[in-house]
């Protein structure tokens, strides 16, 4: 684990989420900490030294969700960046997004995560999720359907 602060960083930290599903539901959780305490979001959190991305995603899942996946590709990167009021970036995230498979357990929530669940997609909407999220989880779905 790095020294570096997740607040004002010198640098962005690399970061991985998983996109799981399980049949059509997807797996999101309920942060508990950092810019997004107390948001639905998916699993996931930075990168250790010497893990891969796929190695980040499966103890990051489990982590937070008690879930065991097996990831099936990158979708995407995604700069996370919020600002404080004065414009200086508080907190930047570069984040590898990876879709996965749901291979057992029950979400419960553990580490950074307050709640953790599975989703319909017609219940994602009234969350309120972050419009990159939002983006993200179609996009994996369009890649577990082979389009």
């Amino acid at each position: 684990m790095s020294s570096e602060p997740r607040e004002y960083p010198r640098r962005p930290w690399s970061a991985v989420g998983g996109i799981v599903f399980k049949g059509d539901a997807v797996l999101l959780i309920r942060s508990r900490k950092g810019a997004i305490k107390g948001k639905w979001t998916l699993p996931g959190g930075a990168q250790d030294v010497g893990e891969t991305i796929f190695e980040t995603a499966i103890r990051e899942v489990r982590e937070e969700t008690a879930i065991e996946i097996e990831p099936k590709g990158i979708i995407t990167a995604v700069d996370s960046l919020w600002r404080d009021e004065a414009g200086k970036p508080k907190y930047h995230y570069t984040i590898v997004e990876v879709l996965a498979e749901w291979r057992s357990g029950e979400p419960i929530a553990g580490d950074d995560a307050e709640a953790a669940d599975w989703f319909a997609p017609d219940a994602i909407p009234p969350l309120g999720l972050w419009s990159e999220t939002i983006r993200v989880i179609e996009l994996g779905r369009t890649m577990r359907a082979g389009r």
